[in-house]
């Protein structure tokens, strides 16, 4: 009979809270991302906060004024005398909190069925891998297309529920493969001799090995949510009432911003997206680092 050492039965280590912010914070690529996320978000709530009601009304200002004017026009002005530094401030915080509410339904509706579904296997299992399965084949887009097309008038939370619905099932699916991997370890074993049950095993033993895959699929997440909703957007389906990036590219095309080679207009939102993609992305290289130990960097 073999003989199984002491060491294979201890769970393989988990990083602490504490280690995984240190190895986070001397991770370059990390560190960038995040920085510039932060400064966008800290800078479009400050200036959303200054831009008082004279300044968010249509006609506020001259219509069609380059950039590189003064105070709320130092990036132009719209065909109906908008300030498009204004609408900015109003849109970056509306398209985060499309990727924040649509990633949050996601990652957590994706972790527990994924949970349930590799652990206790059986009916249950067979059950959600047909759901998932389903879900993965839908066409996500073009429902996303046909539910806004059909309930008009939806604000931004309702909106990036809309997609957070259909954006469970990769991680659910990447889930159910890790569980399916780690409750054949020895520890799960020991934890079940132990007398745990199903769920403490679930929470207390793989959980915390699948929470840096969780945060570097959050922000992947988050990334598609944004994307989404600016293609929704700039097909005439977003939220009318609110200004997302999506929206000002929607509104800019709407109003012939490239026939009137109003470049300033469209170009803004879309540099903007290009930067916020550009940095979650680097945030994501370094929480995948974090996971992932052989991509494990110190800097």
């Amino acid at each position: 009979m073999a003989v199984i050492p002491v060491e294979e039965l201890a769970a393989p280590p988990v990083l602490e809270v504490r280690g995984v912010w240190q190895i986070l914070l001397r991770n370059r690529k990390f560190v960038a991302g995040a920085a510039v996320v932060l400064v966008l978000l800290v800078v479009a709530l400050v200036g959303s906060r200054f831009a008082g009601p004279q300044v968010l009304r249509t006609g506020a200002f001259l219509p069609k004024l380059g950039v590189g004017g003064a105070g709320w026009l130092f990036l132009g002005s719209t065909t109906l005398g908008q300030s498009i530094v204004v609408q900015l401030f109003q849109a970056i915080p509306n398209s985060m909190l499309v990727g924040l509410v649509a990633a949050t339904i996601g990652t957590t509706v994706g972790a527990l069925l994924g949970l349930m579904s590799g652990y206790f296997g059986g009916k249950v299992d067979a059950v959600l891998r047909v759901l998932i399965d389903v879900f993965l084949a839908v066409p996500s887009l073009l429902f996303l297309i046909l539910i806004a097309a059909l309930v008009r008038g939806v604000g931004v939370p309702f909106m990036a529920a809309i997609i957070g619905c259909f954006a469970w099932a990769w991680p659910a699916r990447a889930v159910r493969a890790q569980v399916l991997s780690l409750k054949e370890r020895p520890f799960v074993q020991v934890a079940l001799l132990s007398g745990l049950s199903g769920v403490e095993i679930v929470w207390g033993e793989l959980m915390p090995h699948l929470l840096p895959w969780l945060g570097a699929n959050f922000v992947n997440a988050f990334i598609a949510a944004i994307l989404a909703e600016s293609g929704l957007s700039i097909l005439g389906l977003g939220p009318q009432q609110d200004m997302t990036l999506g929206m000002m590219i929607y509104w800019s095309l709407n109003y012939g911003a490239l026939l009137q080679n109003m470049w300033w207009w469209w170009a803004t939102p879309v540099v903007s997206l290009v930067v916020v993609f550009m940095a979650l992305y680097l945030v994501h290289l370094g929480l995948d680092e974090v996971s992932n130990p052989r991509l494990r960097t110190a800097g």
